[in-house]
């Protein structure tokens, strides 16, 4: 591998666990150059003469041919271009690879086996630019059980303007048990808290998030399990047997994305505003199928999201921590959906105690955003250690803000009555600066 001139500044460093080697793939790198300036980036890179080490690929910039390519190694922490000819090994963004210093040059060794994470990262790729947002999708997909839906037009459908039709029977029943499961505002008024039940009511709500679909249906596989996930897939199912589709249909339809999380794909919570309430014209059921679509790349981008920082460690934090991400529907006064972002972190505090053996107390970390109607966007952190707690409120207009501070004092009267101790509590104006998540040549990376 050439090793040419004017080497970019090192990316940040990946925490991608290393995989198991495979069969040493043997391809030689050409000479350099400039033997002086390779030398010195080799030596700084601590890299003694046939001593052997894993590198990343962090780009494939340009593939000349066939037979060569120049890469951007991560090797060490530090970035490294190279003029590699590869020979018949295939090489990826993402993948490792085992390099050897041969004087001056780099030798390729072999290609790694492919990390777990990277199949999740890159499954989380392809869905990205998908995503439809649950509260627009759902106001569209309600709307149908007044409206009704156009037919499709084309030589063998409706001619073009039909006039919207209801929808069958079974739509219409899988739509409005859908809608059933929703919590309404009635259910979230001040208060209600601490009303009996309402932690097993809150916990249901959290389960049904379509977050665990998978693992539910695992344990108990019934197609009429309450989730959000499965209620829109049973929706799915009902429009394609109506035009007399199997379910593998559903493949051809492109999701239909919302433009506020194209641009903003991984920003978690994302504050986006409410969807408007202007009429829109009835959807065909094409074009239903597509929402739907977008509105499971949604629910699946939150899944593969979780997994990926749950399963990432930083030089800040050597032990994963869980992390769930999860869209919470509900319905307010006029029963718009809207939703409620939660962000649920479990960490295993103290780590020198933990690796002495001695007991260690678990942190769990709740963000919390909200826009409501009247309110405005409302944010909540919340750290929980043991019985000690502390939260920040974050509202952004002025009269919610003094609202929340009056209503302070109640708050942590609440939270000592059932045993906690209140270490810190306040409200701020604006919004927290939230983390921004990127992904990055097809890894996940999450900076704060």
């Amino acid at each position: 591998m050439k090793l040419p001139n004017g080497n970019p500044a090192p990316p940040p460093k990946t925490d991608t666990p290393l995989p198991s080697p495979s069969r040493p793939a043997g391809e030689r790198a050409s000479a350099t150059p400039d033997a002086a300036s390779a030398r010195i980036q080799l030596d700084q890179l601590k890299l003694a003469n046939r001593e052997a080490t894993l590198a990343r690929v962090a780009d494939v910039i340009n593939r000349q041919s066939s037979a060569g390519a120049q890469l951007l190694l991560d090797i060490r922490g530090q970035s490294l271009s190279v003029q590699a000819a590869i020979g018949e090994t295939s090489l990826e963004t993402g993948d490792w690879v085992k390099v050897m210093r041969a004087g001056n040059e780099l030798q390729l060794m072999g290609k790694l086996a492919q990390a777990p994470e990277a199949g999740i990262a890159r499954a989380l790729a392809q869905r990205l630019p998908w995503q439809q947002s649950l509260d627009a999708g759902l106001a569209r997909v309600l709307s149908t059980l007044t409206a009704g839906a156009r037919p499709e037009s084309g030589p063998t459908g409706a001619p073009p303007g039909a006039p919207s039709q209801p929808l069958p029977a079974p739509v219409r029943q899988a739509i409005e048990q859908l809608a059933a499961r929703l919590p309404s505002s009635q259910s979230l008024t001040p208060g209600a808290g601490t009303q009996p039940g309402m932690a097993s009511q809150l916990k249901q709500w959290v389960e049904e998030s379509g977050l665990f679909a998978e693992s539910r249906l695992a344990r108990a596989p019934d197609a009429a399990l309450p989730d959000l996930k499965l209620a829109i897939g049973r929706i799915i199912t009902s429009l394609l047997a109506q035009q007399g589709s199997r379910p593998e249909a559903f493949n051809r339809f492109t999701p239909l994305p919302s433009q506020e999380l194209v641009q903003a794909p991984l920003q978690f919570p994302n504050t986006l505003p409410p969807p408007t309430t202007q009429a829109a014209a009835e959807p065909t059921v094409g074009q239903m199928l597509r929402l739907l679509a977008g509105m499971l790349n949604r629910i699946t981008v939150n899944q593969l999201h979780s997994q990926i920082l749950s399963a990432r460690t930083t030089a800040e934090a050597p032990t994963p921590v869980s992390t769930m991400l999860l869209e919470l529907p509900w319905l307010n006064p006029a029963n718009e959906p809207r939703i409620a972002q939660l962000r649920i972190e479990q960490d295993q505090a103290d780590s020198d105690r933990q690796r002495s053996g001695k007991p260690t107390a678990t942190e769990w970390r709740l963000s919390l955003a909200m826009d409501l109607d009247e309110a405005g966007p409302l944010h909540f952190d919340v750290a929980l250690r043991q019985n000690q707690l502390s939260a920040q409120v974050w509202a952004e207009k002025q009269s919610t803000l003094r609202q929340v501070r009056e209503d302070l004092p109640q708050l942590r009267k609440g939270l000592s009555d059932i045993g906690l101790e209140v270490v810190d509590l306040e409200c701020r104006r604006g919004t927290p600066r939230g983390a921004s998540t990127r992904l990055e040549h097809r890894l996940v990376d999450t900076r704060v």
